[in-house]
């Protein structure tokens, strides 16, 4: 409320003070003019409604301005908002995706210990399997040291067979036992060796089923080896998924924090065209003292001359016929341009036209004007603006530009501005 008021006494002293200067020039140059004191005191009071009207326009015009500078600078914020809910949208996405990642991983890592089991039965099944052939091979061992042994006793047998046919009327007595025995032994015999046949013929079966068992434990040994590197990749694209989301939460960050900076400057912006106004309402009083002065000096050196009465009041009148007059193959309306730009503004567009940076010329003319370079540039595009329709200088450039489009006319403008000032100059 402070501020306000500070500014709203400021502003109504400023007025206070452009209107009693405006007056105060305008009675004075009317009174030294016509001495006519009614005449001056009229031409005074007309003036100073002319000049609140023309800073009422100049103020309207910067407004125009600067909410057009603020309504980019809104729109941009806009654009960033729906830049960031794009982003999060892309996140959640992500999100939704590493988890039916990661549910399809708990999945394999199911069937995968399906499988270990599989495997460990398996190898289970085949340690029973060996146990078995290991028993049956100690049994076969066992046979063939009987029928090893059985042979020794068939040899010990014949053996006995020659002795006894040697003893055979001593033994005649006891053949029909010993016959009986060797029945006995005989059918001892053929039934160990039906016992060896079918021992074989297990070994021989388990021999054929030796390699199938082999082959379907590594067949189990290769899909265990594909598993494996399933879940070996499934792990890798897990870890790329969350990468790839630590990256796109770092570039949110990022965003966020750019975000935040360029709403810091958006507030520096604000600040500084605040400061960019007080420095111009500090500027135009003192200019308005400035003239105030050079007025006031004026009067004092000029002294009073009743001859010069009949001089011409103003001789200027044949520059202003030659400013009138329109340059050859220049539109009408760069014409008009060309008559309501003053000198110091033309210079300005010579220098954009002429130099690639033309910075420091635009500075040198501003300080020369007691203004500043993008004060100067807004008041060529104003003019423009009226008189074409169109801007002529871009005004975002660095360094300042004029459009193409406008080129040839702005150099048609400078050519016939000199022409004039040449024509001026031979005439003198």
């Amino acid at each position: 409320m402070l501020k306000t008021s500070n500014i709203q006494s400021a502003m109504i002293s400023n007025r206070l003070i452009i209107g009693t200067v405006a007056f105060g020039v305008s009675f004075g140059l009317s009174l030294v003019l016509s001495w006519d004191f009614n005449k001056a005191f009229l031409t005074g009071v007309i003036t100073v409604p002319a000049t609140y009207l023309a800073a009422l326009f100049v103020d309207k015009r910067r407004r125009y301005h600067e909410m057009l500078v603020l309504d980019s600078l809104q729109r941009r914020i806009k654009e960033l908002e729906a830049m960031k809910f794009r982003m999060v949208s892309e996140i959640d996405q992500f999100e939704a995706h590493s988890a039916l990642l990661y549910a399809e991983s708990s999945k394999l890592q199911n069937q995968i210990a399906e499988r270990r089991s599989q495997r460990d039965s398996l190898n289970r099944e085949l340690s029973t399997f060996v146990k078995e052939k290991n028993q049956l091979e100690a049994e076969i061992n066992h046979r063939q040291t009987e029928i090893k042994n059985l042979d020794k006793n068939k040899i010990e047998l014949n053996n006995s067979c020659s002795v006894l046919t040697a003893e055979k009327r001593r033994l005649e007595m006891n053949c029909n036992i010993s016959r009986s025995e060797i029945t006995q032994l005989q059918t001892r015999i053929t039934e160990l060796l039906q016992e060896n046949q079918e021992l074989e013929s297990n070994l021989i079966l388990l021999n054929r089923l030796k390699p199938q068992l082999e082959e379907k434990l590594y067949e189990l040994r290769v899909k265990i080896q594909d598993l494996e590197v399933q879940e070996t990749e499934q792990n890798k694209l897990l870890l790329e998924k969350n990468s790839q989301s630590k990256n796109i939460e770092a570039n949110l960050n990022s965003l966020q924090t750019k975000l935040t900076e360029q709403e810091t400057q958006l507030k520096q912006l604000q600040q500084q065209i605040i400061l960019l106004q007080n420095e111009r309402d500090q500027l135009q009083s003192q200019v308005w003292e400035l003239l105030e002065q050079m007025e006031t000096l004026n009067l004092e050196l000029i002294p009073h001359n009743p001859q010069e009465d009949d001089v011409d009041l103003f001789p200027f009148s044949d520059l202003l016929d030659s400013l009138t007059e329109k340059p050859e193959n220049l539109p009408e309306e760069w014409t008009k341009l060309l008559d309501l730009l003053p000198g110091y503004e033309i210079q300005v567009l010579k220098a954009i036209i002429e130099q690639e940076n033309p910075n420091s010329a635009l500075k040198k003319i501003a300080e020369q004007n007691i203004t500043m370079p993008h004060l100067l540039i807004d008041s060529i595009n104003e003019r423009a603006n009226d008189t074409i329709g169109e801007l002529i200088i871009d005004p975002y450039s660095d360094p300042q530009k004029i459009y193409q489009e406008h080129m040839i006319n702005a150099k048609k403008m400078i050519s016939a501005y000199e022409a004039t000032i040449a024509k001026q100059t031979t005439a003198k």
